[in-house]
């Protein structure tokens, strides 16, 4: 047999343990796992040793702003950086112009990223009108998305028309998406507890970047606590696949571990910022509105951080939300007017892989919340998350011994900044693999825009 790529020497890491193995790739997937192929004869070798191969990293949470606002990133830039950073299969999400919640809607946005995305991609869908969900559905979106929020002083990134902040027409919404069997992602946000808030803070003239900073944490965090708390209740009584977003706060992740534990089926995701970025209050001073989002507060970021290691935490989205500079730079002023979001695709990887390196957490872990749980959750497992027979060939060779320093002139992002400017990270992905082709090598992107296939519950389509 003859192999289109064999891979010797490394050494395989799953979410389960590591094994020192030579993988031999044909037409797509993972045809060999064994210690035998050093003669073998393929088309290319590549030496993996002192390296550890990893399953291809799975974003389920990526803003690619295309169309409609591609001055800050379109689906090639993206998925660019995707691949840059080790990423195999990214979902985006749906607050484009206009929005996916028609079928019509998605089937064009579906075959618009089909000639644009560098690695494979799904889709999460609007689940805002109810008579469409089956459609869409049924056309192959990965999940529904659907936002609690609705922006205050600004058009975007929550713009008008994809917000539900009614809880009769989100029960509505809920009970439709549980009928198609698809995961449906929330952004969790009360509104009106939000809009009261923002006036709090405006009536005192106080609209800078330290002030939405502490607003967006004021009680507490009830304004993420009381829509997680409403929408457990309502995936109890729907009994639709939950799954929620921007998971941060002590009571957040405590009402989930009940819930769990009560045999609710609630998934949970943390994005890298809580974890790296904005659970530093000295980073919210230093960086301002280029770190926003929101504020983790300390004890919310080590509750986050305790999640990720003890297994109430899923997996980890990156929340890729990438903004021009100029549009950030109002926020120092006035961050209710500056969008929210920062990205985070090409450096989520390597910043989880330092962390390995520090000791704070395992690479088994790190292949579960990157890779393994992502694709398990959203139907996409074994082909995909996984070092298997007959899996897709999507792997990151990681050099575990390397170092680098994350620089703005590096990001293949459109928006051209990272917040992790100059930070330096040790744990390197140095090639990115999809379906046996090598579409990243020493941080050099090599695939070309319509490599990238739609996927949707582990069927091409």
């Amino acid at each position: 047999m003859t192999f289109d790529l064999v891979i010797s020497g490394g050494v395989i890491c799953t979410g389960r343990g590591r094994y020192k193995a030579d993988l031999g790739i044909a037409d797509d997937r993972i045809a060999v796992i064994g210690n035998d192929l050093l003669n073998a004869s393929t088309d290319r070798r590549i030496d993996a040793s002192g390296k550890i191969l990893i399953p291809g990293a799975i974003d389920t949470h990526a803003h690619f702003r295309d169309p409609g606002f591609t001055h800050k990133e379109d689906f090639e830039t993206g998925t660019r950086a995707a691949a840059a950073g080790g990423i195999t299969m990214a979902m985006d999400m749906p607050n484009v112009q206009p929005p996916t919640n028609t079928l019509d809607r998605f089937k064009a946005h579906i075959e618009d990223a089909g000639r644009k995305s560098l690695v494979d991609f799904g889709h999460n869908a609007a689940g805002t009108v109810p008579e469409e969900i089956p459609k869409i559905a049924e056309a192959g979106a990965t999940a529904f998305k659907i936002f609690m929020i609705k922006d205050v002083g600004r058009d975007y990134p929550h713009m008008p028309g994809i917000g539900i902040d009614d809880h009769g027409s989100l029960l509505e919404l809920l009970v439709t998406i549980a009928k198609t069997g698809k995961v449906c992602m929330i952004h969790p946000h009360d509104q009106e507890i939000w809009e009261y808030i923002t006036k709090q803070f405006w009536s005192q003239g106080q609209r800078n970047h330290l002030a939405y900073a502490k607003a967006t944490a004021y009680y507490n965090s009830i304004v993420v606590n009381t829509a997680i708390s409403t929408i457990i209740l309502m995936q109890k009584e729907t009994k639709v696949k939950l799954h929620i977003l921007h998971v941060s706060t002590v009571e957040s992740w405590e009402m989930i571990r009940q819930a769990k534990e009560r045999g609710q089926h609630v998934t949970t995701e943390v994005n890298p910022a809580a974890l790296f970025l904005s659970n530093q209050w000295t980073t919210i001073e230093k960086l301002g509105p280029y770190a926003l989002g929101r504020w983790i507060p300390d004890h919310d970021g080590i509750a986050s951080w305790n999640a990720v290691l003890n297994g109430n935490c899923d997996l980890i989205g990156s929340d890729h939300a990438p903004h021009t500079r100029e549009e950030k730079e109002m926020g120092w002023e006035d961050m209710w007017k500056a969008p929210g979001g920062r990205p985070q695709i090409q450096d989520y990887l390597s910043l989880c892989l330092d962390e390995v390196s520090r000791g704070k957490i395992s690479l088994e872990r790190v292949v579960q919340v990157c890779s393994e749980t992502p694709a398990k959750i959203f139907g996409l497992y074994p082909r995909k998350g996984s070092i298997q027979l007959g899996s897709d060939a999507d792997l990151v060779i990681v050099d575990p011994k390397a170092k680098k320093v994350i620089k703005n002139e590096r990001v293949y992002s459109k928006c051209r900044w990272t917040p992790y400017d100059g930070k330096e990270v040790q744990g390197i992905p140095v090639a990115t693999i999809l379906r046996g082709q090598v579409i990243m090598e020493e941080g050099e992107v090599l695939a070309k825009p319509g490599y990238g296939k739609f996927v949707s519950n582990a069927k091409e389509v």
